[in-house]
């Protein structure tokens, strides 16, 4: 199954998180044909489409407070209904959430190092 395509308007929005966030760690990818910023090598934020799916941590106050956000919902990149644990998808209406959401979720995986 091929990676859905990102409008635009998403992938600048994406591109300006890591200079945003402002952590020298943060490195851009590629995952699965999917764009992804990785941390010390490992992946908290991922563009499916025009949704920002974020690594917050299966039951953490960032997560819930993530899935409040309008829009949200659990971060499932197949579409089959298997989500990936602790993760969360804003959609591009809610880009102004993701510079937060996404500082969350790499306070998380910096905690994990």
């Amino acid at each position: 199954m091929p990676a859905p395509v990102s409008s635009v308007e998403a992938v600048e929005h994406f591109d300006a998180l890591a200079a945003e966030l402002g952590d020298p760690a943060i490195a851009r990818g590629r995952m699965m044909g999917r764009l992804t910023l990785t941390r010390a090598g490992t992946m908290f934020a991922c563009l499916n489409g025009d949704e920002l799916g974020l690594k917050l941590g299966a039951g953490t106050p960032e997560h819930a407070a993530a899935l409040a956000v309008p829009g949200a919902e659990l971060f499932d990149p197949s579409g089959k209904g298997r989500p990936f644990r602790g993760w969360v998808s804003l959609p591009l209406d809610a880009a102004e959430q993701w510079l937060l959401v996404a500082g969350d979720a790499l306070a998380f995986v910096a905690a994990d190092e």
